[in-house]
């Protein structure tokens, strides 16, 4: 490895760099070449006779204790959902760097980690790329942490290259689908699907709505505890309104959706997975019932930035994956355009065939073709597929 120079406002700097257990090592030695190189020729034999000791010596810290530091003075008080996501990514990586101290992990000891959990399956299904990303992207938060409070020194997830993502889902319900799911929702589910393909709310921000977050006169719903922290109002159409009337109210229950005890439902998998299969419909989450929500305003002409403020999105980057159409949708869009181009052909067109035919036409170029069919470029055909354009 050679010596390195950098040339500032002071004069020029040389520094060296080598590698350790994997991990590089930077040292700035000053103004004298000379020194740099006896420094970085020392380092070196120091490494390879395994007498290395560095100056800067590392705290010794296990993973896993710092882990649970992390969990509970980074994730619980700026993440409302740890629970569900940061604990469930931290137990991940416990399971394999568990016993390592922090200094010890290097970018190799992640590339292993990352090649034995897409080799891994759980429940017939094998890791998606985008679930082992953000385990790495929880890793990286946590040495950022371990840095900022003076435990590590450096970060090997940087290094690191991600997977390749391709999960952008683009399932969701057409208007048969949709009949036929709610007529297989048991009694306690159908409201609950009723409001999150009318609303698009979350899972999450509907098991938690209360009486008080209606306001039935102005027909809106009144969201406090969102995904982005912020409040947001959710206006209610006829289905909607009809639906929560119907529904009965707990006596000492707050929470419009909840047991007989009155706690809200903790979660609906098991129920709305049975509602899924006895409709027919696979490849399908609950959370798509939101994709169905903004997919069907925008096939129903809705603008994108009214749905990005319907589903509560500050950027409409994000609004943009929901704003897919339908095949059918489409197959529809194009047999218009068919129809539109079948009325305006001219009657004089005759065959392009007929008027390229060599035979026919043994002296003449094919605009003096075109001319002498009385054919022109701009003519009713093209007139119809611009005005249909616009």
């Amino acid at each position: 490895m050679p010596v390195y120079e950098y040339k500032g406002k002071k004069g020029t700097t040389y520094y060296i760099v080598y590698s350790v257990n994997g991990r590089r090592k930077t040292e700035t030695i000053g103004k004298d070449k000379k020194l740099a190189e006896k420094v970085l020729h020392k380092r070196l034999t120091e490494i390879a006779e395994n007498r290395y000791l560095d100056v800067k010596k590392e705290e010794k810290i296990k993973f896993e204790d710092f882990a649970d530091q992390y969990l509970e003075f980074h994730c619980k008080p700026n993440n409302k959902t740890w629970k569900t996501s940061d604990e469930k990514k931290i137990n991940n990586l416990k399971k394999y760097f568990s016993g390592k101290h922090l200094h010890e992990i290097t970018p190799l000891d992640i590339e292993k980690y990352k090649s034995e959990r897409i080799k891994r399956v759980q429940k017939n299904k094998s890791i998606a790329p985008a679930t082992i990303n953000r385990d790495l992207a929880c890793l990286k938060s946590l040495f950022n942490r371990a840095i900022e409070w003076k435990m590590a020194q450096d970060n090997p997830v940087k290094q690191v290259k991600l997977f390749r993502e391709n999960n952008q889902r683009l399932r969701y319900l057409e208007k048969e689908e949709i009949e036929t799911l709610l007529a297989n929702c048991h009694n306690y589910l159908k409201p609950i699907v009723i409001v999150a393909l009318n609303t698009g709310m979350r899972k999450s921000e509907i098991l938690k709505l209360k009486w008080h977050d209606f306001d039935f006169r102005r027909d809106i719903i009144y969201l406090h505890d969102t995904k982005n922290g912020e409040k947001r109002e959710v206006p209610m159409n006829s289905e909607v309104r009809t639906t929560l009337i119907k529904v009965r109210k707990h006596p000492q229950s707050p929470y419009i959706f909840c047991n007989t005890t009155g706690e809200p439902f903790g979660d609906i998998k098991k129920s709305f997975l049975t509602a899924l299969t006895n409709s027919g419909i696979i490849n399908f989450h609950f959370h798509d019932l939101r994709h169905t929500f903004a997919s069907q305003l925008v096939m129903c002409g809705v603008d994108l930035n009214t749905v990005r403020e319907l589903l509560g999105h500050k950027s409409i980057q994000m609004t943009l994956r929901y704003s897919h159409l339908s095949p059918d949708h489409k197959k529809r869009a194009v047999d218009i355009l068919g129809q539109n181009l079948q009325k305006s052909t001219p009657k004089y067109a005759g065959n392009m065939q007929e008027m390229v035919n060599p035979e026919n036409n043994l002296n003449l170029s094919l605009s003096e073709v075109i001319e002498s069919r009385e054919v022109g470029y701009s003519g009713p055909i093209a007139q119809s597929v611009r005005a249909g354009d616009s």
